[in-house]
Formats: structure tokens, C-alpha cells, sequence
């Protein structure tokens, strides 16, 4: 099996509405989905780039492919860490990309032996539960978006911080008094606050029963992230913080953090993703996968990795829920809440729309 072509199609996708984090606003979607082709087999791969978090923009992430594709015409997609290891010497951070190239030679290899992804990286589980995160609104708001979540099924929400501590709290509250404390509530500051504030906001949250908190300080303040996480009991997830195998090691040595949100557009796709989590698992660490603003081809590569691996035990896989279409035929289904795995080779996908 060799490559022959690689086919580049760039994205452009509104949100049903506006998607407010600490460190900004969306409003759409600018994604590039790719295709890989062999003479039997396409394998799909989707580039989800967050200039905020990741630094790259969709023109960058194309001009990059252009390069990669004269690395992998002609190569063999079970050489896949070869082939990686030549695109990491070709081109420094292009995480999305990379991540693009990863989930579709994974997509590749699958098919050849007649595989799910997930089945051959471990089959640890076949379905699982995701939150579904809400955007920085007005308490209120947030409130109100709290309860038809819950309505539509889902027990475990993700509520974005960050942006004032005392109005922070009050959305906590404003939500719990809303759902109750039978739903599962994860904060995410998105490095909003800094570590004094961060203490001072998760303390007066504790009594909320959140389950744990994001990122509370900027991605470089590691010590930071250890200073917060001695003084407060709800645990502490590194976000920003985290892109590598070896950022994941440096926060253990340093204790900062008691957990990884792993995302496939942070760590350069699913094979990274397998190596924090082992590194996670060899500290008796817990870890989620999260995602940036991907639709169901890049969800559905982020849910193998979930279902492969024993301590990912949380998921923040809804991002395609809240495009106003999603180009992904086939792959996972999303249903009340609960992540099911397809039963095809490979991810899984079908087709992607890209017309």
C-alpha cells in the first residue's frame, strides 16, 4: 500500500452562535480537512487550527500540507512514525497538521486490516459519555443554557471561566442552583486568572462540588499551577499547558497538576495522544480529551483515542454539536450525551462534505 495523492480542502463553517472563552470569541469554524489517498483506501484527517491556543491559522496550515505532501507521496502509512519523524524535521509546532496527517495514515491502516482504529490500539471501551461546555455568557444566560443541557441529556457539563473572578463564581452558582448537584460540573479558566485570583475563585467554588479545574493560570506558570493546586481540594487539569509527551513529564516532576486534557490539535494527533496518556498511567494519573472547534471527522479520531486507552476517563468531545452543519459522514454518534463508537474499518467516516 502507497500513497498517491493527498487532496487539501480548507473549511469554513458558522457556529449556531457565537463561542466565548477568557481568550476570546468565535464565530466560525476555519478547518481544513485532508484525504490521503492509496490505491484501495482515502483516509481522512482534519487540521482544527486555534491562532489563540495553537498559533496557527488555516493559510499556514495549507502551505504546510503543500510541503507534506511531497513527504508522503510514496510511502507506506504503516511507516507511520517514520513518516512523522520526517515531518517533525520538516516542520516545527504545525500541530494541527501534523494531527491531520496522523488520524488519516491511522484511517489508512485501519482499513488495510480490516480494523476500527480504536480496536487495534487497545479496545479498552466501545462507547463512553461526554460533557458539553458553555460559553462565557452573563450568569443568567449561562444558567438557562444549563438547563436544557441537562434536558438534552447530558450529565456532565463544562463551564467556561476566566474572565472575573467574583462574576465567575457567581456562574457557578447560578448553574448548580439551575441543574442541581446530580450533574457533574467541570470548570475551565482557559489561563485566566492569576494563581492569588485563581485560589481565591476555586476556594469559594469548592462548596459547588465542581469536579475539577482547567487551566487556571497562564500555560508558562507552571509553578504557578503547582501553587494553586497545593492550596485548593478540587483538582487541578493542565490545558495550554500540555501539548507534548514532554510537557507532560516536566508537570509530573514538578507535581503542578492532577490531570492532562489531551486534544489531538495541541499534541500533533492520536500517536502523541497515546504517549501522554502512558505517561499519565505510569504516574497514576487520570486524563480527558478535549477538543478545539472540530467537526465529526476530527471528533471521531479524538473518541478512538478515548475509547483505546484505560485512564482517559473523561471526554470534552461536543464541538460538533454546536456547528451549524457538520461535513462528517459516518463516524461516532452522539446520543444524550453518550460517545458510540462506529463499527467500520478504520475511523470510521464515510465521506466528508467539503462543497
Amino acid at each position: 500500500m502507497k500513497i498517491r495523492e493527498l487532496e487539501i480542502h480548507p473549511l469554513l463553517i458558522p457556529l449556531k452562535e457565537p463561542f466565548t472563552i477568557s481568550l476570546g470569541t468565535i464565530e466560525e469554524s476555519n478547518n481544513v480537512i485532508i484525504r490521503i489517498k492509496t490505491d484501495e483506501f482515502t483516509g481522512y484527517g482534519e487540521a482544527a487550527p486555534a491562532p489563540r491556543i495553537t498559533g496557527d491559522t488555516q493559510n499556514q496550515i495549507i502551505e504546510g500540507l503543500k510541503h507534506v505532501k511531497k513527504i508522503l507521496i510514496g510511502k507506506d502509512p504503516f511507516d507511520i512514525i517514520r513518516i512523522e519523524e520526517e515531518i517533525d524535521r520538516a516542520l516545527r509546532g504545525n500541530h494541527p497538521l501534523k494531527n491531520a496527517v496522523d488520524m488519516a495514515l491511522l484511517d489508512l491502516i485501519g482499513k488495510e486490516i480490516k480494523k476500527p482504529v480504536y480496536k487495534f490500539l487497545g479496545g479498552y471501551r466501545s462507547e463512553f459519555r461526554t460533557d458539553f461546555t458553555i460559553g462565557i455568557k452573563k450568569p443568567e444566560e449561562m444558567a438557562k443554557d444549563a438547563i436544557k443541557i441537562v434536558e438534552d441529556g447530558f450529565d456532565t457539563i463544562k463551564i467556561k471561566v476566566g474572565v472575573d473572578p467574583e462574576e465567575d463564581i457567581e456562574r457557578i452558582k447560578r448553574i448548580r442552583d439551575a441543574v442541581g448537584y446530580k450533574i457533574k460540573l467541570r470548570a475551565d479558566a482557559n489561563q485566566g486568572w492569576s494563581p492569588k485570583e485563581a485560589v481565591k475563585a476555586v476556594k469559594s467554588m469548592e462548596k459547588y462540588d465542581l469536579e475539577l479545574i482547567e487551566q487556571p493560570v497562564p500555560w508558562w506558570n507552571i509553578k504557578g499551577l503547582r501553587w494553586v493546586r497545593e492550596r485548593v481540594d478540587i483538582p487541578v487539569m493542565a490545558d495550554e499547558s500540555v501539548f507534548s509527551p514532554q510537557d507532560a513529564l516536566r508537570l509530573i516532576e514538578e507535581k503542578a497538576v492532577d490531570m492532562f486534557n489531551i486534544k489531538l490539535m495541541k499534541c500533533g494527533g492520536i500517536t502523541n495522544g497515546i504517549k501522554i496518556a502512558n505517561i499519565a498511567e505510569a504516574a497514576g494519573m487520570e486524563c480527558m480529551v478535549g477538543c478545539m472547534s472540530e467537526t465529526g471527522v476530527a471528533i471521531t479520531a479524538a473518541s478512538h483515542l478515548v475509547a483505546s486507552a484505560r485512564n482517559i476517563t473523561r471526554a470534552d468531545l461536543d464541538s460538533s454539536l454546536t456547528l451549524v452543519k457538520d461535513p462528517a459522514k459516518g463516524g461516532v454518534k452522539i446520543e444524550r450525551g453518550k460517545v458510540i463508537l462506529p463499527d467500520g474499518d478504520g475511523l470510521g467516516i464515510e465521506d466528508v462534505v467539503v462543497s
